[in-house]
């Protein structure tokens, strides 16, 4: 062990003895002829492993661990994570104290090594009492960029980007969803690495970065949903975007079945984007090849395969205390990028600004009292009959949108989870039945709250934002 080594193993004599520590983790790398460095607070076994050639795995292999116990180290976890494959590299982060912060990355070699990780080590009891979470690690190459002036087009802000940052690979923009010729003010930017993408953000984050006069938001985008290849297989459903939002379902469907009268069995529209299920999968595989680029009412849309969202997964285990950073808040398939910008901020309260427009919520009412009289005629009415602006809470709005589309009102799971220091963290699940004809759709925010009716309220909101405007 070089004198890096030696520093991270010391550094844990104040949970064990340095002696007995240092003997542990010295005796591990006698074992397995893997190197050990800690560097930048997280301490790294391997990566490569001896007698590796190439270049290191690729994408999809790396696993998150959480839930870790805070005084065990690789000699223990090591022998456990290596039951599913060969691991590439371990990475435990480090507290200054000499202790673990509760959670690790562990690359293995191939995918299917991870995948087996995860069927077998998540929710396993490492020591009595004590259950880690396991879950796929996404190295993030991609920015949300907030805030952009919604007139300039891709290769402007391609180009601009790679003015301000290194490593920029591509920029995702979205037209607007009524004007085709704007973006819709915000953007993705992908660079050619997880460290470039860092460096990047690291230079953007401090919120007084401009672009073209304006200051713009910036955050790591939500990480694109993996699929499996075999799951992708069974798929039968289209994921259709970049609709006009007078296009009917009845159009769409139409349209699709046009090549082969009778090949769509229904179509689910949400604002710009929709679903386009069918019978069979070898008619949906040739209709996206077919209506890929074609126009409809006058708009040019992409067609690509859905992919299907693991329901089981998609709320990730309370990793660590906290969500982990690989939650996605889809509803149905994973193909919704464009149609949820990263929130920024806090947004507790109606209304909220999302990247610069307002949140799908019309103006808000005077709020007043006024004095009630003896005598005063009152008139019995339904919520339902006065107007949206009636509402302040987004739960009332979410309600009446409801009522408004004739869908059976929004029904409400509660979860929790307990943060590092001891509270309790609450977070709503929203399911709207009839929004994918059958198949369970829901909404989660990507934040816990610590009362009932902000994480009822956020929850609703949320949804609000994903479902546009009335």
């Amino acid at each position: 062990m070089n004198e890096e080594n030696i520093d991270g193993t010391n550094g844990c004599s104040k949970v064990r003895t340095g002696t007995q520590n240092e003997a542990a983790l010295l005796a591990l790398m006698e074992k397995t002829g893997y190197n050990m460095v800690q560097e930048n607070g997280q301490r790294k076994f391997g990566g490569p492993p001896p007698g590796w050639e190439g270049p290191p795995p690729p994408r999809g292999c790396e696993v998150f661990v959480g839930k870790i116990p805070r005084d065990m180290y690789e000699d223990e976890l090591v022998p456990v994570f290596e039951r599913a494959g060969k691991i590439y590299e371990f990475r435990l982060m480090m507290e200054f104290s000499g202790e673990n912060r509760g959670y690790a990355f562990v690359m293995y070699t191939t995918k299917e090594e991870a995948q087996l990780a995860i069927r077998i080590l998540n929710n396993y009891e490492i020591r009595p009492g004590k259950f880690i979470g396991v879950c796929v690690s996404l190295d993030n190459c991609r920015l949300f960029i907030g805030a952009i002036p919604k007139e300039k087009k891709k290769e402007e802000i391609l180009d601009e980007m790679k003015k301000v940052t290194e490593g920029v690979v591509d920029v995702i923009v979205y037209p607007s969803a009524t004007d085709k010729t704007k973006n819709r003010g915000f953007a993705f930017v992908e660079y050619e690495s997880h460290r470039a993408a860092a460096m990047a953000r690291r230079k953007l984050i401090p919120g007084t970065f401009q672009l073209w006069g304006h200051t713009i938001q910036v955050d790591w985008a939500d990480p694109e949903k993996e699929v499996d290849e075999e799951t992708m297989q069974r798929v039968k459903v289209l994921y259709v975007r970049n609709l006009m939002i007078s296009t009917t379902e009845e159009t769409i469907k139409a349209e699709f079945n046009k090549f082969k009268p009778g090949a769509v069995e229904r179509v689910k529209k949400l604002r710009d984007y929709a679903f386009v299920h069918f019978f069979n999968r070898e008619d949906a595989v040739a209709a996206m090849s077919v209506m890929n680029g074609k126009c409809i009412d006058g708009a040019s849309i992409e067609v690509t395969l859905a992919k299907p969202v693991n329901k089981e997964n998609t709320w990730r285990q309370h990793l660590n205390g906290q969500i982990s950073p690989n939650s996605e808040n889809l509803i149905v398939f994973a193909n919704k990028e464009e149609s949820h910008p990263k929130t920024l901020g806090k947004p507790p309260t109606l209304p909220t600004r999302l990247n610069g427009q307002h949140s799908p919520s019309p103006p808000e009412i005077e709020r007043c009292t006024y004095p009630f009289f003896p005598g005063t005629k009152l008139t019995p009415i339904s919520m339902y009959s006065l107007k949206s602006n009636h509402f302040n809470s987004a739960v009332m709005h979410l309600d009446y949108y409801c009522n408004k589309n004739n869908w059976a009102p929004p029904e409400y799971y509660l979860y929790s989870t307990t943060s590092q220091d001891g509270k309790v963290l609450l977070v709503y699940k929203i399911v709207i039945p009839a929004i994918a004809n059958g198949s369970q759709s829901y909404f989660m925010p990507d934040k816990l709250c610590t009362t009932l009716e902000d994480a009822k309220e956020l929850a609703a909101q949320f949804t609000l934002l994903h479902l546009g405007p009335f």
